[in-house]
């Protein structure tokens, strides 16, 4: 009896949800979510793996073929799809709509003390509109000016930082990059990777030569530096626009705005009012009491109060809009910058805002860009590595290699760069991005991470959060200490001749606290142990501001007045190095140990 009404169940359930005819999958799919799609248990299909001979778990990806096997046991056929054609949204022509009008967009770059802020704060100041001269508080990172010509948006980016970051996203919204310049100082580091990043998005650069009211401005020098970077000046028969100008005395500032309303009128920038909005995540913060608020600059269209919406992967409904000013307003038009409210999860900066027809649609198209990115990160998407070089050029996904140089030295620098340069064929062109001295930076690996770049350090080291952030986007850094060994090892990895190498493995980080003269030993070095274990038998590179000063063996490793084997994080420890005496208080030291990485096939 009990065996009958156990089978009639069975029968139930199986006519209640039976195994469909055909199921779509993408190329790898995990057990749990196979088992969803076929309407059975996760266990059902795991003992029917064990029984083929394999040994899977409830979360366990199988590729598309065994997925397909699996299905024909129950009678199911399997269609590959694609769900990145999935999780596009239709934007529609513009193509005999009215085009009209809109604001350009401008990023203010440059080095930090030549008076970026001191130039926005003028530049706020001249808007008419509001009245309000001098202050205006910014709820936003990007804001309108009303000028008696016309309106203009900017955005207020820390530098060239959050502006990269966001073309490495794909975004770009930015029409016009003003670069500040101070008249007293030049060119310098920061200058030149502004003019880099600017180039390298192929936006029209206007030049502010600022503090023209100091007495030891030269004007004359400042063109000439720039001059050499590529930036021609008007008057010298070249195509950039500069203006002299004075943030604190704010002289010049119409000068300006007339040259970002003139470029803007080359550019002919226009925009179709009357269609669903698009537009760009600019930023994306939780709000106590409001939520997730989203700042968004709208590309094209109309955006309003009740519109439902899809930014990256999260669905949405417009529940208010606020303007720069802070002021509720019931839509915004292209180049027009507003806080959002309304998302359902946060998305992030540089991803695309789509209005679309309704919820409903919005939901299934975020469902469906949800398990894209979670079957892209189970993929682990595949950047540019110099062992991975050759595959992609013979995939034809690379015709042309981009290197990001960082050298102890200008001279270095140069060296490095003529030397790969001269690698170049006809298959693969080698184009180094920049060559500068100094540590390698986020800048570095934001730009590194938008053009598709290998970073070589010559001589230097990435500083901490730069190294996370290339770890986290898996940006190759190569770091050498002979320029021959560099061009070598990238030349074999053009011709695909990579041979297994040894590579640095830091095992700990060493802060020097003191120095202590021994008879005999030399000066040994009071350290405090910053992470991992200190060996031995170990090598050190001692970092001292960021640049490789001496790299050796480890003569002596003790702790108190006994020898040690090894020194674990946390412990102090006493460390004399093989044939160098200069340790200095404040010394980094990098721990490593030479390992055999054999080449793994992409």
């Amino acid at each position: 009896m009990k065996e009958k009404l156990l089978q009639t169940k069975k029968k139930i359930s199986n006519v209640t949800n039976p195994v469909p005819k055909s199921i779509e999958i993408m190329e790898v799919v995990s057990v749990s979510e196979l088992a969803r799609k076929m309407n059975l248990k996760a266990s059902d299909l795991i003992h029917k793996l064990m029984s083929m001979g394999q040994m899977v778990t409830i979360n366990q990806q199988i590729d598309a073929d065994t997925a397909a096997i699996l299905a024909a046991e129950f009678g199911a056929n399997v269609n590959i799809v694609s769900l990145y054609d999935e999780t596009l949204i239709d934007t529609g022509s513009d193509e005999g709509a009215d085009m009209q009008t809109r604001p350009p967009v401008v990023t203010v770059m440059g080095h930090v003390d030549h008076g970026k802020t001191k130039l926005l704060d003028a530049i706020r100041s001249t808007d008419v509109v509001s009245g309000e001269f001098g202050g205006i508080t910014q709820h936003i990172g990007a804001y309108m000016v009303d000028t008696s010509n016309g309106k203009i948006t900017f955005l207020d980016t820390p530098g060239h930082e959050a502006f990269t970051r966001m073309r490495a996203r794909g975004a770009q919204v930015t029409d016009i990059v003003v670069l500040v310049v101070a008249a007293d100082d030049g060119v310098m580091p920061q200058t030149i990777e502004a003019i880099n990043h600017a180039k390298d998005a192929e936006v029209p650069i206007i030049v502010a030569v600022n503090k023209i009211d100091k007495p030891e401005a030269n004007l004359d020098r400042v063109k000439n530096q720039l001059s050499d970077l590529g930036l021609q000046p008007e008057e010298w028969g070249g195509d950039t626009m500069f203006v002299e100008i004075s943030a604190l005395k704010k002289e010049g500032i119409d000068k300006l705005i007339d040259a970002i309303l003139l470029q803007a009128e080359i550019l002919d920038l226009k925009a179709n009012y009357n269609c669903r909005a698009e537009g760009k995540i600019m930023e994306a913060r939780i709000d106590h009491g409001r939520g997730i608020v989203a700042t968004v600059i709208v590309e094209r269209g109309t955006l309003s109060i009740g519109d439902p919406f899809v930014a990256g992967i999260w669905p949405g409904r417009v529940r208010a809009l606020f303007n720069d000013k802070g002021d509720r307003v019931d839509e915004a038009t292209p180049a027009m910058p507003v806080e959002v409210i309304g998302f359902e999860g946060g998305p992030d900066a540089g991803e695309p805002f789509q209005v679309v027809e309704d919820e409903k649609f919005a939901r299934g198209v975020s469902a469906k860009r949800q398990e894209l990115k979670r079957f892209e990160d189970a993929k682990n998407i595949k950047k540019v590595t110099l062992d991975n070089l050759y595959d992609t050029i013979n995939d034809g996904g690379i015709q042309e290699l981009k290197v990001i140089i960082k050298a102890d030295v200008q001279g270095s620098a140069e060296a490095l760069r003529s030397s790969l340069e001269k690698l170049s064929t006809k298959e693969v062109r080698l184009r180094v991005i920049q060559a500068l001295p100094g540590a390698i930076n986020e800048g570095d690996v934001d730009l590194a991470i938008a053009s598709r770049a290998i970073i070589i350090g010559f001589n230097v080291r990435p500083v901490p959060k730069a190294k996370a952030i290339a770890d986290q986007e898996k940006i190759d850094i190569r770091k050498y200490n002979i320029i021959y060994k560099a061009v070598e090892e990238i030349q074999q990895a053009m011709e695909g001749m990579l041979k297994p190498d040894t590579k640095e493995e830091i095992i700990a980080t060493v802060e020097v606290r003191n120095t202590f003269k021994v008879p005999k030993a030399g000066t040994i070095a009071g350290c405090y142990v910053l992470t991992g274990t200190v060996k031995r038998s170990a090598s050190v590179n001692v970092l001292r501001e960021e640049i490789v000063v001496y790299t050796g063996k480890i003569a002596s490793l003790r702790r108190f007045k006994d020898d040690a084997r090894e020194v674990a994080a946390g412990y102090e420890c006493g460390i004399g190095l093989e044939g160098f005496d200069d340790i200095r208080v404040g010394d980094q030291l990098e721990v490593f140990e030479m390992v055999e990485v054999a080449r793994k096939l992409s």
